[in-house]
């Protein structure tokens, strides 16, 4: 259920604000968002709920995020600002392994999964949720490059190694099965999702073809 307005919010979506008074508004915003998204998904969260869980009166949410849409491309704009950084196990297998299990990790708990699965969900319906989404993902991916930098420098991994295409490779069977095929994600799963892409590395699979 989709809220229309023509008003536009004071800022972007990720634009960082101010602390005090207004980053508590904001986090209390993306902590409601983030409730009504797990609790009825996108289709089910409008802004008189985000209003009465963050105590931010409706007028306000739509003044600065312009309706339900902007309140949900903020919300993953926040959630892309936290200090997370990729493992440093020391090798190329360790990281890929310990990246493939933190993707199963935090989809293995119905509850933890529900509002970043709602978020996927509203990606399809609303053309601003899937590009906050698409800027989350692409920011992340680019965090987690440093694994790939680390194993070319320890000759881990051949010269030339498409860092990018390497990190989505690793999750991207298990996105498939979680978004797409709906199959369960475990361990074993992340494993082998790891397994398969180091062998491609190691293979050259992700090296530009010679001239």
């Amino acid at each position: 259920m989709n809220e229309s307005t023509e008003q536009k919010p004071d800022a972007a979506p990720g634009t960082r604000r101010p602390g005090g008074r207004t980053a508590r508004t904001r986090a209390a915003v993306r902590d409601a968002v983030l409730t009504g998204l797990a609790a009825h998904g996108y289709p089910g969260l409008t802004v008189e709920y985000v209003a009465e869980h963050s105590g931010v009166h409706k007028t306000t949410l739509y003044r600065r995020w312009g309706g339900l849409e902007g309140l949900v491309a903020d919300a993953l704009a926040l959630a892309g600002e936290d200090s997370w950084s990729p493992p440093d196990t020391g090798s190329l297998e360790g990281d890929l392994r310990a990246l493939a299990h933190e993707v199963s990790d935090a989809f293995a708990d119905p509850g933890a999964a529900a509002a970043p699965t709602a978020f996927v969900g509203a990606a399809f319906q609303s053309p601003r949720a899937a590009e906050a989404l698409h800027a989350f993902y692409v920011e992340r991916f680019s965090r987690c490059e440093v694994v790939v930098t680390r194993a070319v420098e320890r000759g881990d991994a051949p010269a030339g190694t498409d860092a990018a295409a390497v990190v989505r490779a690793v999750s991207a069977p298990l996105f498939l099965r979680l978004f797409i095929t709906r199959e369960p994600v475990d361990g074993a799963v992340a494993d082998q999702a790891a397994q398969a892409t180091l062998a491609a590395v190691r293979a050259g699979a992700f090296t530009a073809p010679t001239q």
